[in-house]
């Protein structure tokens, strides 16, 4: 596949994402390629309203999922996976479904 291709179909999949989110958020202009405001993040989340400091967020499409196996079977039924190296903060992998959850409750 192309590089046009390849940001194509990232773009569709940011778009995506931004849409199931449940709450306002923006795809990054042109993302990595602008760095824009000293940033190259995907998406900009309002969890906790316009006026406050967006959650931002990065999107990893794989075709097959290469590298999501291990994950999908360490979270499996569960809720949360939390995965932590040595000396550094855990990591929270959810499904969207408890995230809408969640948000369920944050905008109460």
């Amino acid at each position: 596949m192309s590089g046009a291709r390849h940001r194509r179909r990232g773009s569709v999949i940011e778009r995506e994402v931004v849409r199931a989110l449940g709450v306002h958020a923006e795809r990054y202009p042109l993302s990595r390629a602008s760095r824009f405001r000293g940033s190259g993040h995907d998406i900009d989340i309002y969890v906790f309203g316009a006026d406050e400091a967006p959650l931002v967020a990065e999107v990893k499409p794989r075709r097959f999922g290469a590298g999501f196996a291990m994950v999908e079977r360490w979270l499996g039924a569960y809720d949360i996976l939390f995965l932590r190296r040595n000396h550094a903060d855990p990591l929270l992998l959810l499904p969207r479904r408890l995230w809408a959850r969640l948000l369920e409750r944050v905008q109460r």
